[in-house]
Order: structure tokens, then sequence, then C-alpha cells
């Protein structure tokens, strides 16, 4: 039997006695040789390029994640996160990980998911698929295994179209299938610059052809007006998603553009909870999800969502713009969800791989898809070595 053999076997045995069935469950391995799944070990690296989770068991398997520091949220501050993780997990075995971060409790669901809680999921799923030697897509249940990407820009400082044409035709050049634009940030005083925008659109359709899948993302920053002109504007360049035209928190103004406009309306960026996503498809205002992992409780949450939009005949087109291992975890769902529409990818490609310690990089194929990856849990190997030499501290 080889040792990949033994290590799955080892891992539903495990599971089998977890969930209490014990006929045969151990019929071919000895209890001594199950992994002990208990955790004894929270802790941080500590680099330049930021903090890397970690969180072990007794029987040395370790899974880790970054702890995020750019996301968009109202309590975003993983600063404490050792702390409450240990007070949290010590003496835990990994297999319960479903239960450590529910929200499944009045108290809790009144408010938005505890930032905390996305990196102790993505860990544990990471430590999960390390222990049974499989990716986590295929722990979830994979539906396919690849996704098409799109490109997605940068905010670019301009006030013409282009910079952004010339990223996109460099990404068309590279494989790219789709590009998403992100648009010049807003100015000091607010102006949005929403006609600046329509130009962008317009100059990118151009350039690109009519069969290149192009979508807009307006960060939330448009007033109902703004929204709607632009919107009248994508339907007639007949682009794929218009995602987040205005504050999430303008229900009624999200519901008035998805009865108006032809162009799919996607909401979900700037949602905290899986609970407050139930409003949006209940009143049409969105009609494709989306979602960040650091934003509702991780892989566990976003596959809710991603269940979530299916169930109401919906895609899901989760975030992924942040660091690798951060891409690699919005990865693993989309590879798990039938109704996954793409992987996002940033434009240049590389642009956000600012964890030197890393082996392997999300890179798309020459057809414009992102494989799945292939090794054990997250799938992106970190040089241990790298690693040591660059940690200046460990939190524990």
């Amino acid at each position: 039997m080889s040792l990949s053999e033994l290590s799955r076997r080892r891992f539903l045995n495990t599971a089998a006695l977890a969930a209490g069935v014990t006929e045969h469950a151990t019929a071919d391995v000895k209890p001594a040789d199950l992994p002990n799944l208990t955790i004894k070990e929270v802790k941080a690296y500590v680099t330049d390029s930021g903090r890397l989770a970690s969180i072990v068991t007794e029987s040395g398997f370790e899974g880790n994640c970054t702890l995020q520091t750019r996301v968009f949220h109202a309590d975003w501050d993983n600063r404490g996160w050792v702390d409450y993780a240990k007070g949290l997990l010590i003496g835990k075995n990994a297999l319960d990980h479903l239960q450590f971060t529910s929200q499944y409790l009045p108290v809790r669901r009144h408010y938005g998911q505890s930032p905390y809680a996305s990196a102790i999921d993505i860990c544990l799923w990471d430590l999960l698929g390390k222990a049974v030697g499989l990716p986590i897509h295929r722990l979830l249940g994979s539906h396919k295994n690849r996704v098409l990407a799109y490109a997605s820009s940068q905010h670019i400082q301009t006030g013409t179209p282009d910079p952004y044409v010339e990223t996109a035709l460099k990404m068309k050049a590279e494989g790219f299938r789709a590009f998403k634009l992100n648009p010049p940030p807003v100015t000091s005083n607010g102006d949005s610059h929403y006609r600046l925008d329509i130009e962008i659109c317009k100059a990118l359709r151009k350039s690109l052809g009519d069969d290149f899948i192009l979508i807009h993302h307006a960060v939330g920053n448009y007033t109902r007006f703004e929204a709607m002109e632009v919107g009248r504007v994508l339907d007639e360049l007949h682009f794929r998603g218009y995602e987040d035209p205005l504050p999430s928190t303008d229900i009624q103004g999200q519901v008035e553009l998805c009865q108006a406009l032809k162009v799919p309306v996607i909401v979900g960026e700037f949602l905290f909870s899986v609970y407050n996503y139930g409003e949006y498809i209940q009143r049409g205002a969105a009609d494709m999800l989306r979602f960040v992992v650091d934003n509702i409780g991780g892989i566990t949450g976003g596959m809710k969502i991603g269940t979530l939009a299916e169930c109401f005949g919906m895609e899901c087109t989760p975030h992924g713009v942040g660091n690798v291992l951060h891409q690699a975890a919005h990865l693993h769902c989309e590879l798990a969800m039938p109704n996954s529409a793409f992987v996002e990818v940033p434009a240049p490609q590389g642009a956000r791989d600012a964890q030197p310690y890393m082996k392997d990089y999300i890179r798309i194929a020459n057809d414009g898809y992102v494989e799945a990856p292939a090794k054990p849990g997250l799938g992106y190997e970190i040089d241990r070595d790298a690693l040591d030499k660059l940690t200046r501290q460990v939190e524990r």
C-alpha cells in the first residue's frame, strides 16, 4: 500500500469514527495508525510580506492561509487572530471544523461574520486536505477541473481609456478571453467620473472585438442615475456583467437596475454574512452572486452562497485578486460549484504574488483557463526553507 493510499485510508477511518461509524471502520487499519487530528498549536509567521496563519495537529499536519489586511470589512482587524483562535481551537478535533465558525445562533446572526472566522476555516480545510492527500476541491466534490479566467485590471489613475485598452490587449495576447474593468479611483471630491468609465467601456469593446467577454466593476460608487446611465451603455456593448453598480445597502436601487437592464447585475463583494444574501434574491436585487471568503467565514461560507445561488438558478462568480493563497481559496470554491462563472486573475499576471516563500503561482493555460491544482490542501505549496528564512517572528 502506498503512503498516499494509507493516508487516505487513515483519514477516512478517522472521519468514520468521528461520525460514530464503527462497524468495519478499522478492519484494515489499527487504531494506533490513525492520524491524531487534535489541534495542538495555533500561530502566525510574521514576514515582511504579511502574516501567515498556522494551525497544527498533534500528528503534525499544518494548515495555512494568509491573514488578509486589504479586504473591505466594517470590523477588519486580524491582529488578535492568534489569541482568538487558540482559545477556540486548542484541544479540539480538526474534523469538527464546521462548527467552529458557524453563525447559526441568534446573537451572531444579528451581526456580520467575524473576520477571524475565515482564516480558521481556510486553515482547517488546508489541513484536512493535506491529511487525506487531496486538494480541497476534491474534498468538497469537484464539478470541474478547470475554470475560465478573466483578467482583472488594477484601478488605474487616468483621464483617458488608453491604459485600460493597453492592459486588456496584452491580456488578450496572453490567452485571456475575458477582461474586467476596475475603473479609475474616485476623485477626492467624490466624483465617480462615470462618463470616463463609459468611454473606457466603449474603447474596450472597440479594441477587443465583439466576441471578447467584458465585465465592469463599479465598486458601488455610482448614484442611481449614474448606474442606470452606465448600465444602458453596457447593454448596448453586450457586457457579461455589471458588478456593484450601487452601494450594497441600496437594495431597492439594485432591484430597479435588475428590472431595467439586460446586463447581469452582480452583488456580494461588500456583504459580510451569508445571511445578508437572502434578501437580494427574494427581492430580485441581483442576477449573479459574489463573495469574498474573508468576509463570509471562509470556504465553508463561500460554498453556502454558491449553493444558495444554484438553488435559484443563478451564477456565482467569487472574488479572487488577493495573494496566491487568497486566490486559491476562491478557486477551490469555483471548482466545486456547478454554477461558477469565472475565476478572477489579477492583471498583469503575478501582480499580487507578494509571498516570496511560495513555490507555486496561479497562471492561465494558453486557452484562458486556470487548471485545478493537484497538490493537497490549498494546492499551492509553501517553500518551508524560504519561509523560515523570511520569518522575523512567530506569534504564539
